[in-house]
C-alpha cells in the first residue's frame, strides 16, 4: 500500500526537510501547540508566501494537512517559498510531484543570508557550500520548472548581516541584482526580502529597474516608505506583524496607501498573528491577519479578501476562477 506521501505511480510529495528550530533554537521554550482553527473568511484568499519545507508544533503537519487546514477556513491556495539551495531543491521537487496538491504554487532564490555563505564557501557549521554564482545558476535552472509563479526571496538583509562588512554587502547586492535580472528574464513576479535596508532595496531597484511585478514580501516600513513603494507600482505583502500589538507603525503604513496594492502572507511557519505571537503558524491562520487588514482599512472583511485575492490573482496570473 502507498504512503501517506506515495501514489501508485511512485511519484511523493516530500516530507519537510528541517525543523524551525534548526533557524530558531529559541523557539525550543515556546509552547509548540497548534492555535485553534478559526472562522472560515467570507471569501477566498491566497497565501502568497510560506515555507512548507519547515516542520513545526508539537504534531508535525504534512504538507497535505497544512493544504487541508488552510481550505477550511477559505485560504484556498498557496506558494511555497525555498530560499536557500536545499529547500530550492525541495520545492521544485514538490511541484514536480505527481500528486502535489493542484492549489500549490512555489517560487525559489538564495537569501540574502545564504548569498552571503555561499560568497564565503560554507555555512553556518562548516559544511563546505558551491559558490554564488553556482548556486544562483541551479536556481535559475529549477524555477524553468512546474508550478513556479515568483522568483524570491531575494533582496538585503542588514539585520543578520553587517552592512558594514564589505565582502557580505557585496555579495547580497550581487545576488540581488541577479535576482531581479531572473525575474525579468523568466517575466516572473520578484518577492523582496527587506529587513533593515529600505534605502539599499531602493537604490538597487532603482538602478537596476524593478520588475513590472514586485512585491516586498512581509512588508516591514513606515507609512512614508509605504506610499514611496506603491507610488512606483509595487506591491506590498503583509504578514502577521501586522497584528501586532507593537506594530502601530506598520498600520500606519496600511493604512496611508489602502488595499490597492496589497497582498497578504503568513511566511509560515514564523511570524504567527496574535493572539499566538510565537506558536506554529500556518496558512489556515491567515483570517486573524485579514481581519486586522480590513479594520485598519476601515473595509468590510469580504471585500479586503476580494480585493486581495484579486491583486494577488493579478501579480501571480492565477487563473481568474475563484477555485485555485
Amino acid at each position: 500500500m502507498p504512503s501517506e506521501h506515495q501514489n501508485p505511480s511512485g511519484a511523493t510529495v516530500p516530507p519537510p526537510v528541517r525543523d524551525r528550530e534548526d533557524i530558531d533554537p529559541r523557539g525550543k521554550k515556546r509552547d509548540r501547540s497548534w492555535p485553534a482553527i478559526p472562522e472560515p473568511l467570507p471569501f477566498p484568499v491566497i497565501d502568497n508566501h510560506c515555507h512548507l519545507d519547515f516542520a513545526d508544533g508539537d504534531e508535525q503537519l504534512s504538507v497535505r494537512d497544512h493544504v487541508a487546514r488552510a481550505a477550511t477556513v477559505g485560504v484556498d491556495a498557496q506558494i511555497t517559498i525555498g530560499s536557500d539551495l536545499e529547500a530550492v531543491r525541495w520545492t521544485a521537487a514538490l511541484l514536480a510531484a505527481e500528486d502535489c496538491p493542484p492549489t500549490l504554487r512555489g517560487g525559489v532564490a538564495v537569501h540574502p543570508n545564504e548569498a552571503v555563505l555561499h560568497a564565503r564557501g560554507r555555512d553556518h557549521r562548516g559544511r563546505e557550500l558551491v559558490g554564488l554564482d553556482e548556486a544562483i545558476s541551479e536556481v535559475s535552472e529549477l524555477l524553468r520548472g512546474p508550478g513556479m509563479v515568483v522568483v524570491g526571496e531575494t533582496g538585503l538583509d542588514w539585520f543578520r548581516t553587517s552592512r558594514d562588512d564589505e565582502r557580505a554587502r557585496t555579495a547580497q547586492i550581487d545576488a540581488f541584482r541577479a535576482h531581479i535580472e531572473l525575474a525579468k528574464e523568466l517575466d516572473l513576479p520578484l518577492q523582496i526580502h527587506d529587513r533593515d535596508a529600505h534605502r539599499d532595496v531602493l537604490e538597487v531597484l532603482e538602478a537596476d529597474g524593478a520588475p513590472e511585478r514586485t512585491v516586498f514580501h512581509c512588508f516591514s516600513g513606515d507609512a512614508e516608505f509605504a506610499r514611496l513603494c506603491v507610488d512606483r507600482g509595487w506591491f506590498l505583502s503583509f504578514a502577521g506583524t501586522v497584528t501586532f500589538s507593537s506594530a502601530g507603525s506598520l498600520r500606519a503604513a496600511l493604512a496611508e496607501v489602502g488595499l490597492g496594492q496589497v497582498l497578504v502572507e503568513t511566511d509560515a511557519p514564523f511570524l504567527t498573528p496574535a493572539p499566538y505571537r510565537g506558536r506554529p503558524n500556518s496558512s489556515y491562520l491567515i483570517p486573524h491577519t485579514m481581519a486586522t487588514i480590513a479594520e485598519v482599512t476601515d473595509t468590510d472583511l469580504e471585500q479586503a479578501c476580494r480585493a486581495i485575492r484579486t491583486t494577488t490573482q493579478d501579480v501571480y496570473r492565477w487563473p481568474l476562477e475563484v477555485a485555485a
